[in-house]
C-alpha cells in the first residue's frame, strides 16, 4: 500500500486546542499536510510550535480537537500512529551513558526495525557518525547529538518526520545536508513537517508554509513560488556538525 492510499493526508488535524492553565497555546488549530511534501512551520517564540509538533507526534494530549497520521487517529489508535512517525525534538530522547550504537539498537528493538544491524550502520552513515559509533552519547557534541537524534527518528522509516528546530547545533554543512536527507526522504513520498526560525531554510526546502500565530494557522503558499521551484533533489550528503 502507497503512502498516499493510507489516507487523504500524511498529516490531518481538526480543531485542536491546548492549555496551560489559563493560557490558551492552541486554539482550535486546523492543519493538513499532503504526502511527499516538506511543509514548513513558522511562529514567534511562545506561538505553540513545540506544543503542536508533541501532539502530532502522540507526545501530547490536545484539550480537543484530533488529529489524524497517514488517516489513523490518534487518539484511537495512538501506539500503531506514533510507530509511522519519526521525531526530532529540543530533547534528544537518547541515552547518555550508552555509545551511539547501542542507542540505536535499543531502538531498533522497540520498534521491531527489520535487519537492525544493516540499518543501524545505514543510518549513522546517513548522518556521518560512523567513525563515533562507539562512543558514549553524553562525549559527543550537541552537533553530534543531534545528528544522532535524527538518525534516532528515521532509524524505523516513518512515514512522516516531524522535526522541532532540527537545524539547531549544527554548522552549515550539516544544515545542507540535512536539506538533501529531507528532500531525498519525500521523493519517495514520505512527509516532513518541521519548525525553524530561519527564512532561508524555509525559502529552500519548503513545498508548502504554516505559519501559528495567536494560536491559529494560516496556510501560504510558499514564498510565492510552487514546489516546482524547489531547488533539485540531489543525491543526500552525509549530515555533519
Amino acid at each position: 500500500m502507497s503512502h498516499a492510499s493510507a489516507g487523504s493526508s500524511a498529516i490531518s488535524a481538526v480543531g485542536l486546542r491546548k492549555d496551560y492553565g489559563d493560557r490558551s497555546v492552541l486554539r482550535g488549530v486546523d492543519v493538513a499536510v499532503a504526502w511527499g511534501q516538506i511543509a514548513v512551520l513558522f511562529g514567534a517564540n511562545g506561538a505553540g510550535k513545540t506544543t503542536l509538533l508533541r501532539i502530532l507526534a502522540g507526545l501530547s494530549r490536545p484539550d480537543a480537537g484530533e488529529s489524524h497520521i497517514a488517516g489513523l487517529r490518534m487518539r484511537r489508535s495512538g501506539g500503531r500512529a506514533r510507530t509511522l512517525v519519526g521525531f526530532v525534538g529540543h530533547q534528544t530522547l537518547l541515552y547518555s551513558d550508552l555509545t551511539c550504537r547501542e542507542n540505536l539498537a535499543f531502538y531498533a528493538k522497540l520498534y521491531g526495525v527489520d535487519h537492525p544491524q544493516a540499518r543501524i550502520e545505514s543510518v549513522l552513515e546517513q548522518v556521518a557518525l560512523v567513525d563515533r559509533a562507539d562512543r558514549r552519547v553524553r562525549t559527543l557534541s550537541h552537533g553530534m547529538q543531534k545528528r544522532l537524534s535524527v538518525a534516532r527518528a528515521i532509524l524505523h522509516e516513518p512515514a512522516v518526520l516531524l522535526l522541532d528546530e532540527p537545524e539547531s547545533g549544527l554548522d552549515t554543512d550539516s544544515v545542507a545536508s540535512l536539506g538533501d536527507l529531507l528532500r531525498d526522504w519525500t521523493s519517495s513520498g514520505k512527509t516532513a513537517l518541521l519548525t525553524t526560525h530561519s527564512l532561508e531554510i524555509g525559502q529552500a526546502w519548503a513545498d508548502s508554509v504554516l505559519t501559528l500565530d495567536r494560536g491559529r494557522l494560516a496556510v501560504e503558499t510558499p514564498f510565492g513560488c510552487s514546489a516546482d521551484a524547489a531547488p533539485a533533489k540531489s543525491n543526500p550528503s552525509p549530515v555533519h556538525g
